[in-house]
Parts: structure tokens; C-alpha cells; sequence
């Protein structure tokens, strides 16, 4: 049976266009339409698809609200499509916390070279979502930004019983699945850097993560997500406002501070270079067709495993594809640490698979506990 497809869209010319590309799939059957948020409302209550394509800007009822009504009413995966503008960037970020999964350019040539490998990347990623059952509404940590940055002790954060759901995952790729247990004991490990790499559902997990770190988180923090040129800017600011650790749009010349997170600008690539007591960031512009992402994770943190040896903690979230597999491998060489987001919990559970498959993740973390998992392990608690 073919997942169902709602697309909304007050443009009738794009109403027609995406749906002839979603039916070219025969595992996709765009089943209605909607011209405006607030029929988007009412037909995803009354049609229950498996995804809706949503715009933003519309009459009577914008995108963003429709997103936060149809969450409250009938939980459904929602891939928006977006200009690539500073205004779009922003209202897509709000339309993600308000919990749609996904995004793409409302201008398919910014997206593909052709308009068939634009067609093949839409279907890709609404096929993805399908797939994802049992959506429901994001719960956000966003706890209020300090003005003083003040926060209370590290220890005091995290001396708390943290209760985790993971799995171990050996050399030969079997999982050895332990239900609920108790992540009692840091490694003892010592760290001077945390690298996250993430894609689809990314901004909403790294939102959730990164909030629950005080203010004297002990490591500097480096962040890949993949994401257009226009966006990094307006979502570093965003989670910047949202957290009680400094977020930014990373610069050339950066140099890494502890209790600071860099973003890695998208249509770039972030270097980590230096030593590891004197890290900086190099920003390099990649015109390389053997790179599909910019920013890669694979480059950012092979470029982290020849800067910190083994004394990076890496952590591979939410995300399609298998970016970030052979960094990791590269950082598990060094003798760093690399953790993966679960299944269960992942919007698309590729990245985190792929290491999880090539038996480089040490742990697979529900999302709800990534963050104190690693406020523990960071601190040796």
C-alpha cells in the first residue's frame, strides 16, 4: 500500500507540480490537496496521510500555525519547503520547532543541478518520512537564556540519577540490546572537544541537547548540520538565544573555548586545525564533486581526529545518508569516543545506522538522554 501525501500550497501551478513529481514514486500517492493552512488543518484531521508537504507563506492560516495545529490534533510528518532567504530561514527554524521533520528549498535548482535529481531528492525525503511512524509532537527544552550566563555548577547539573536507554554495540555490528539501565559511570575519559554531527530532525535534537548544558560546560563544542548558507546564521542565533552556553556561526580563525559551540556554516567546510590546546577553525570554501555535503561531518571531524588525537567525544545524531561514518571511524582510530542517537528516537535513522552498522558507535542513546549522558561523561561523573 502507498504512504498518502497531502501537499499544501497556495500556488496552484506548484500544488500540480509537486504532486506529479510524488506520484512518479508508486510507494507515494498524493491523495489531496489543500490551498491554505487552515484546509491543511482540517484535511490532515479528516485524511490522516503519512505526510504532509507544507508551505509557509499562505492566506488565512500561514504555514507555521497550520504545523503547530495539526501537532496538537493529529501528529503528522511534515517536510516544509522554504525560500532560501534570511526571513525564510527563520520562519522554516519556527515552523521546525513547531514540529515539522524536514525541509527543502521551494526553488528546486537550489537544490539539484536537473530538475529529475530534484524530483528524485523530494520523493527521497518524503519517502523517508513515511517511513517514520509514530510521529509525535517535539518537546523542547528551552529554558530561558541567563543574562548573566551564570549557571549552577557542573556537578551540581549532573550529580542527579540519569536514567538511560541504550545498547552497546560491538566490533561485528551485533546490538546487545538493554532495555533501561542506568548510565551510572563515566569512562574516566578525559576530553578536549565534543563534535556533533546531525541532518534531518537535527535542528529540533540539537535544540533539546544543547539547552540542558550550563554555562560552564568544560568542553568547546563544534556542530555540523546540514543545512543551506542561509540558514546557519539565523539558527545559530536562534539556539544562541535558547541556551546558556555561547552558539555561533563559525568563523575563519575561531578560536575553540570551552562552553562554546561553533556551527559550521552551510555551503562551507569547517576545519579544526592547530593543536589541541590551541584549536582554532578554518573556514575553506569546496568546490570538490567527490563531496556531497557542505558541511560534511566526515570532514569536519577527520579534520578533529588529526587536531585532538583521541579526545573527542563524538556524537552522531538524527540524520539521512552516512555522513559522519568515516570521521567517526577516523576519530575511533585516535582512541576518541563515539556515541549514536537510537532508532526509536531518530527522524530518520540514517547517519546514527551507519555507524551503528560499521561498529564504530560505542552507545546508541535514546534522545531524551544524550544530554545528561554526556554532561557525565564529560565531567568524569
Amino acid at each position: 500500500m502507498a504512504y498518502k501525501v497531502l501537499v499544501v500550497d497556495d500556488s496552484s501551478f506548484f500544488r500540480r507540480r509537486v504532486t506529479d513529481i510524488i506520484n512518479k514514486d508508486p510507494l507515494l500517492d498524493v491523495i489531496d490537496v489543500a490551498v491554505n493552512g487552515q484546509e491543511a488543518v482540517e484535511k490532515a484531521l479528516l485524511l490522516k496521510p503519512d505526510v504532509i508537504t507544507m508551505d509557509i507563506e499562505m492566506p488565512v492560516l500561514n504555514g507555521i500555525a497550520a504545523v503547530k495545529k495539526i501537532m496538537s490534533q493529529s501528529p503528522t510528518a511534515i517536510i516544509m519547503f522554504s525560500s532560501l532567504t534570511h526571513q525564510g530561514a527563520k520562519s522554516t527554524i519556527e515552523a521546525l520547532e513547531a514540529g515539522a521533520l524536514d525541509f527543502l528549498p521551494k526553488k528546486f535548482s537550489d537544490i539539484a543541478q536537473n530538475s529529475d535529481e530534484a524530483g528524485s531528492l523530494l520523493r527521497q525525503r518524503v519517502a523517508q518520512l513515511a517511513r517514520k511512524r509514530g510521529v509525535s509532537r517535539h518537546s523542547l527544552t528551552t529554558s530561558p537564556r541567563v543574562s548573566t550566563r551564570a549557571a549552577s555548577p557542573l556537578k551540581n547539573i549532573i550529580s542527579r540519577s540519569t536514567r538511560t536507554t541504550f545498547k552497546i554495540v560491538n566490533e561485528n555490528s551485533a546490538e546487545v540490546s538493554i532495555a533501561e539501565s542506568t548510565f551510572k559511570k563515566a569512562s574516566g575519559k578525559s576530553y578536549k572537544l565534543l563534535a556533533i554531527g546531525t541532518s534531518t530532525g537535527g535542528p529540533v535534537a540539537l535544540q533539546k541537547i544543547l539547552s540542558q548544558f550550563p554555562a560552564n560546560f568544560p568542553l568547546p563544542i563544534i556542530i555540523i548540520q546540514h543545512m543551506p548558507a542561509t540558514f546557519t546564521q539565523a539558527f545559530a542565533n536562534r539556539l544562541n538565544s535558547l541556551c546558556e552556553i555561547s552558539i555561533k556561526e563559525a568563523s575563519d580563525g575561531d578560536i575553540l573555548k570551552p562552553g562554546c559551540a561553533y556551527l559550521a556554516p552551510g555551503g562551507r567546510q569547517m576545519i579544526i586545525s592547530g593543536t589541541e590546546n590551541a584549536a582554532k577553525i578554518k573556514i575553506i570554501d569546496d568546490n570538490s564533486a567527490k563531496i556531497t555535503f557542505k558541511p560534511s561531518v566526515d570532514v569536519s571531524f577527520g579534520s578533529a581526529a588529526k587536531t585532538f588525537n583521541g579526545n573527542v567525544l563524538g556524537v552522531i545524531l538524527t540524520g539521512m545518508g552516512a555522513d559522519g561514518r568515516e570521521g567517526s571511524r577516523m576519530l575511533k582510530a585516535k582512541g576518541s569516543t563515539i556515541w549514536a542517537q537510537d532508532e526509536h528516537t531518530s527522524v530518520v535513522y540514517g547517519m546514527p545506522q551507519a555507524v551503528n552498522i560499521a561498529g564504530i558507535s560505542q552507545l546508541s542513546l535514546a534522545l531524551e538522554d544524550i544530554a545528561s549522558a554526556i554532561l557525565k561523561e564529560a565531567s568524569h561523573g
